[in-house]
């Protein structure tokens, strides 16, 4: 006797209702001047990178196309923002004042 198989009954959560796809919400809006190094060092071929670094759970680098301009380690309780802002002052003091922040790698 073969088997019939059954069509799985589909969900209707995350469906298409009448022809309308369901969105997720807005960001909160970013307050472009409150990190006004940052905004000018990536318009002019910087890079910035967040995430974790071998055994650093969180860090930033800043760096351009010659130089590491900036390393941190993620303090504990700081929160993304804070992180953000000690990025832009250690990004600020090395295009300025030619000062490296590096607080990953340790001094040779």
């Amino acid at each position: 006797m073969e088997s019939r198989r059954r069509k799985p009954k589909r969900s209707s959560k995350g469906s298409v209702k009448h022809g309308l796809l369901r969105q997720a919400p807005s960001p909160a809006p970013i307050d472009r001047g409150s990190l006004p190094t940052l905004e000018a060092f990536l318009e002019n071929e910087g890079q910035i990178s967040i995430g974790s670094i071998g055994p650093i759970p969180a860090a930033a680098v800043a760096s351009d196309p010659h130089n590491m301009l900036a390393a941190l380690i993620r303090r504990p309780d700081e929160t993304l923002q804070q992180l953000l802002e000690r990025l832009d002052a250690a990004v600020e003091l090395a295009l300025e004042h030619d000062h490296f922040t590096d607080e990953i790698n340790p001094p040779a």
